[in-house]
């Protein structure tokens, strides 16, 4: 497999850095990222071809006061009326948009919120993602937990009162295989309702493997729709393939999963035409595959370790906001998710109004629940996080603030039998 070392030591040896460099600056020196690589399923898929048409043609310079209007006069949303939405156009109509957004999410979802944690197993990484905290070039600490790890961490979480868990781990088939990862999800149905994962993509094959090992949905963030940009921040490793990633959901599907998540990293690209491509993925899949259940995140850049040059203020709240209630409009039946990423004020605010789901209790770190949930040291060793979180509150903080605001909060809806 490409790239299978991780920085172990405070400095990279002189034939990394030499790689290191030669990604950084020399594009001829990168592979193609918008070719396969050997053992990764190609499904022909046409979603494709129809969310990069509509990207690529989104003007939103082109939207006046009178579309924006118009749009917030229509009962059904049509696709020129979300593009109208997500325009600089629609930024002084932010009262209206939200009006409109919470009217949606009361009819489709009454007023319940629901609730979950992540857990990160591992934090090896193969890819060079030059925003991310785990990527394979930065000096941190590399943990992988075992099988006795991850249930101590799921006890742990479950007595907490969370129902629902997302399990993640960096992007290493080598340290981080899909038997490892099943494995953990036949842990997670020992103690919670729903399981998700957010891992690197995977063959069809291999979803309906991990399906069977207990997952419920799979969230994929494509980081950019933007391949031009992609490639200049993705610069070696599996996840460089552009493409075989945007198919990650829709194989999914294909595997049985039950659901699937969407997202970009706001901030990465020109998040309007990001905004539109991940909304338009979700609404070309969903006329495709009508029994799914779908869901967007909407995550903007946060700090990393070793990289004080990520301004999480690219994208301003009012504009996140904005894109949110544009989602909402166009989107009525699709859960939205707003993670720890952002304030709690923000969070506060804006499942109120059109989010659907936030998380709780949250650590991007490996092996810390211990310490975070009980004021315990851990035995064993814990790994560095992948990012900063904003807001840092417990499950039953999350609960009370939640009900404080005449909101039901919600950690599970969903029987097996």
């Amino acid at each position: 497999m490409e790239n299978q070392f991780f920085v172990d030591s405070e400095h990279l040896s002189e034939s990394a850095l030499e790689k290191k460099h030669l990604l950084e600056t020399d594009p001829s020196y990168r592979k193609n990222h918008m070719e396969y690589l050997p053992g990764m399923e190609q499904i022909q898929s046409d979603i494709c071809k129809d969310v990069m048409t509509q990207m690529h043609s989104y003007d939103y310079t082109q939207y006046t006061t009178f579309d924006v209007k118009t749009a917030l006069e229509h009962e059904t949303c049509s696709l020129d009326d979300f593009k109208a939405l997500l325009s600089p156009a629609a930024e002084p109509f932010l009262e209206e948009l939200a009006q409109k957004a919470r009217l949606e999410t009361s009819k489709h979802f009454g007023n319940t919120v629901y609730l979950f944690t992540p857990l990160y197993v591992a934090n090896y990484c193969e890819n060079y993602c030059v925003y991310c905290g785990f990527n394979c070039y930065n000096h941190i600490k590399r943990v992988k937990l075992t099988m006795e790890q991850i249930e101590h961490e799921m006890k742990v979480i479950a007595e907490s009162g969370m129902e629902e868990i997302l399990i993640l781990s960096g992007e290493s088939r080598s340290q981080s295989d899909v038997a490892y990862i099943g494995e953990a999800c036949k842990l997670a149905r020992k103690f919670f309702r729903m399981v998700g994962l957010e891992i690197y993509p995977v063959n069809t094959d291999e979803y309906r493997y991990l399906h069977q090992c207990g997952a419920d949905y799979v969230t994929v963030f494509q980081e950019t729709y933007d391949p031009e940009k992609y490639e200049t921040i993705h610069l070696c490793g599996h996840k460089r393939v552009w493409p075989y990633r945007f198919d990650a959901q829709e194989r999914a599907l294909r595997g049985g999963m039950r659901g699937v998540g969407f997202s970009a990293l706001l901030g990465l690209s020109d998040f309007r035409k990001d905004a539109l491509a991940s909304a338009l993925h979700v609404y070309y899949l969903q006329r495709k595959y009508p029994q799914a259940e779908m869901s967007l995140s909407c995550p903007r850049l946060r700090p990393i370790i070793n990289n004080d040059k990520i301004n999480p203020m690219d994208v301003g709240e009012k504009q996140l906001c904005q894109m949110i209630c544009a989602y909402r409009i166009f989107l009525p039946f699709v859960g939205i998710t707003v993670s720890s990423r952002e304030s709690a004020s923000f969070r506060n605010g804006i499942v109120k109004i059109a989010a659907t789901k936030v998380s709780a209790g949250v650590s991007t770190g490996i092996g810390d629940h211990e310490n975070k949930y009980r004021g315990k040291e851990s035995d064993g060793a814990q790994g560095d996080e992948q990012f900063e979180i904003d807001d840092s509150r417990s499950l039953d903080q999350m609960y009370q603030d939640i009900s404080e605001e005449g909101l039901q909060p919600v950690l599970n809806d969903y029987l097996y039998v």
